[in-house]
């Protein structure tokens, strides 16, 4: 391959490349003189040439008022590579202190049966305070130990607000005292119960099914829409 094309592959320009190529092998050139011996128009030259000083591949001195100009030695080439190198090291520092952003991982899990809904009453005993709407209490019957697990819940002192409508008002899973009740006129087949961390849905008519879904920001969004429901249902 000819120098000029490697010099373009090292980062010159094709007009770099030849002004930089005459000079090494010229030794010291006017401006004129370096635009004539590579048939260049004297202006595009000392254009050539600044950007070539401002690279630190080429320099100048004056003789007789006049600027003539030399090449710097060939490793200065490695200007450009250096710099690059010098600036990625910082940047390779600073991202290295980045804070990586927390991912939130979210979780679904669906399950058929009996089991999803013991397996949410026993999730219950573990928490502090559990929310929960549209309850019908058919988890609760459904259930044989459900009276006993919620005596559990009521001597840990788990406190427990439900929204239920008025229909459910009578039936056996109102009557515990950690249990706080309110009413809203809305139909509802399924309920959802708030936790911690996640937030699950059953349903008991036909085949049970409950989907618990782990995700901080819908939990978020789950609270805050309860809170709202809880402001404005009646005792």
């Amino acid at each position: 391959m000819e120098i000029i094309a490697r010099l373009k592959e090292a980062g010159l320009t094709g007009n770099e490349a030849k002004v930089y190529l005459e000079l090494l092998q010229s030794g010291s050139l006017s401006a004129n003189r370096l635009a004539k011996n590579i048939g260049m128009d004297r202006t595009l030259a000392y254009t050539v040439l600044n950007h070539l000083i401002e690279k630190g591949q080429v320099r100048y001195i004056i003789k007789k008022n006049k600027k003539v100009f030399s090449c710097t030695p060939p490793n200065s080439l490695l200007n450009p590579v250096r710099e690059k190198e010098a600036l990625i090291k910082n940047l390779i520092g600073d991202l290295e202190k980045t804070e990586k952003k927390e991912l939130e991982e979210t979780e679904v899990t669906i399950y058929e049966g009996k089991e999803g809904v013991r397996n949410l009453l026993r999730e219950i005993l573990k928490e502090k305070k559990v929310d929960a709407f549209g309850s019908t209490g058919r988890a609760y019957d459904l259930i044989f130990e459900s009276p006993d697990l919620a005596k559990e819940a009521e001597k840990r002192g788990v406190i427990m607000r439900v929204i239920a409508s008025k229909e459910h008002e009578k039936k056996k899973f109102t009557k515990h005292k950690n249990l706080l009740i309110k009413f809203l006129d809305v139909d509802s087949e399924a309920t959802t119960s708030i936790l911690n961390d996640r937030i699950s849905i059953h349903l008991i008519k036909g085949k049970p099914i409950t989907i618990v879904i782990k995700n901080k920001h819908i939990v978020k969004s789950y609270k805050n829409y309860f809170e709202w429901m809880w402001k404005n249902a009646r005792d």
